[in-house]
């Protein structure tokens, strides 16, 4: 509801808010308590590289994801500004049909949660901001 408390929906990560610096913290750099591992565990470049070619460590994760044409579908890009819906990066997470190779993350379950999953919805929809 429009009144619930983000950190009711946020499940395993409490602090998680609709804003870039949020989500590169609380997602992509926390393996949560629910034990979803950090997304970097595997999209590093430190000694490897990135899976999928997309590294989202902290000062370089905005550019590798918002309006970049994505390695898997050229025709979607990671992140739609605007357009949660267009956007492969939910793809992946939502685990939809159509993605290359499997649901992110890779070694999952466990996966995002829905309420997870809302707030970058939400972060996107909002146009996706480097705040």
């Amino acid at each position: 509801a429009c009144d619930e408390k983000l950190s009711t929906i946020a499940g395993p990560t409490p602090d998680l808010e609709p804003t870039f610096a949020s989500i590169q913290a609380n997602i992509f750099e926390l393996t949560d308590s629910a034990g979803r591992n950090a997304c970097i565990s595997c999209h590093t470049n430190v000694g490897r590289t990135p899976a999928g070619g997309v590294n989202l460590l902290h000062d370089v994760a905005y550019d590798q994801i918002v309006n970049v044409a994505s390695a898997q579908i050229p025709s979607l890009k990671y992140v739609a500004p605007g357009d949660p819906d267009s956007g492969y990066l939910l793809h992946k997470v939502e685990g939809r049909a159509g993605i290359t190779g499997t649901r992110m993350p890779r070694n999952g379950p466990p996966f995002m949660t829905d309420g997870q999953i809302l707030i970058l919805r939400r972060w996107i929809a909002l146009g996706a901001p480097r705040n």
